[in-house]
């Protein structure tokens, strides 16, 4: 009996090891991270770095502007094309869907999550950018300014990174919500049902309205997803740094701008700070955001604890 309270208390001792040092890990990331990032923050204001948008690394001009532009760019116009779709597969999914339907769909969605980025990066390359190349000068004639076209387009653009990126994070948002729903008690729904409203009528104002802060959570795990997202942005979105202007445009995001250039050219003063210095922005808005979302998610099973 004692030596068995004795592994139990070693095991426990170990789990609680192994958590803390994941969630120290981070902050010891992040102090690397800053510290190699130091001397640009010193050489420059934090304020010239994330405002300018000339980047010459010869010159010792690095503006970040135009990658923190790109990379919001491309992630929003990734949420645009994810969420609708996603929200009303998961309502079809939790609320329609037969249970061998449901069975056979949601495998599906997860293999869509384990499917390595550069796996999308090569199927954008090969079917999304040769139609947005064909699409662009047509569509470009209507004259609505954020899908102007100012001369031929290669296809390489915002509109193809945000295609391939709502594709990828479609399974986050469509698991998470699907969950998110499924685990609104069913009382809510017969509620509602016994007092006259229809099926959508109690789906949209009594399920979604107890799922919204769990939508949200997964609304913004899957912006987390795409803001972060290297290989299948890198090969599809033009990697070219100005500010884009139409979603047919080129763009550079941060992350493609850390693949890219890091290692390179490193004989260059600051371009290694500088690069660092673009990893500690990237990491620390994605753990904002993730924490946002965890907090979300623990809200929500404490008020269905207690509920």
């Amino acid at each position: 009996m004692k030596l068995r309270k004795l592994k139990e208390k070693i095991a426990g001792r170990l789990m609680v090891g192994a958590a803390l040092f994941s969630s120290i890990l981070v902050f010891i990331i992040a102090i690397v991270l800053y510290l190699r990032s130091k001397p640009m923050l010193d050489a420059k204001s934090l304020s010239d770095l994330l405002l300018e948008s000339t980047w010459l690394p010869f010159q010792g001009e690095f503006g970040f502007y135009p990658f923190i532009l790109g990379t919001l760019y491309v992630t929003i116009l990734a949420m645009v094309f994810a969420v609708p779709f996603s929200i009303l597969s998961a309502i079809y999914l939790a609320e329609y869907a037969h249970e061998n339907v449901r069975t056979k769909v949601l495998p599906v969605i997860d293999l869509l999550a384990g499917i390595p980025p550069v796996v999308y990066g090569v199927w954008g390359v090969l079917a999304v950018v040769p139609l947005i190349a064909g699409i662009a000068p047509v569509i470009g004639k209507l004259g609505i300014p954020f899908l102007s076209v100012d001369s031929y387009s290669t296809g390489y653009s915002l509109l193809a990174g945000g295609i391939v990126l709502a594709i990828m994070v479609f399974p986050i948002i469509i698991s998470v919500s699907h969950e998110v729903l499924r685990a609104v008690p069913f009382d809510v729904r017969e509620a509602s049902l016994s007092l006259g409203a229809t099926r959508w009528q109690t789906i949209k104002h009594a399920v979604i309205r107890a799922a919204q802060p769990g939508i949200a959570a997964a609304i913004i795990l899957g912006f987390s997803r795409a803001f972060g997202e290297t290989m299948a942005v890198l090969m599809v979105v033009g990697n070219v740094p100005i500010v884009p202007k139409s979603i047919f445009d080129p763009a550079y995001p941060l992350p493609a701008l850390i693949a890219n250039n890091y290692g390179e050219m490193m004989s260059i003063p600051l371009y290694d700070s500088a690069l660092l210095l673009a990893a500690l922005i990237l990491m620390l808005v994605i753990l904002c955001f993730t924490v946002a979302a965890r907090l979300i998610l623990i809200n929500i099973e404490r008020r269905m604890a207690h509920g």
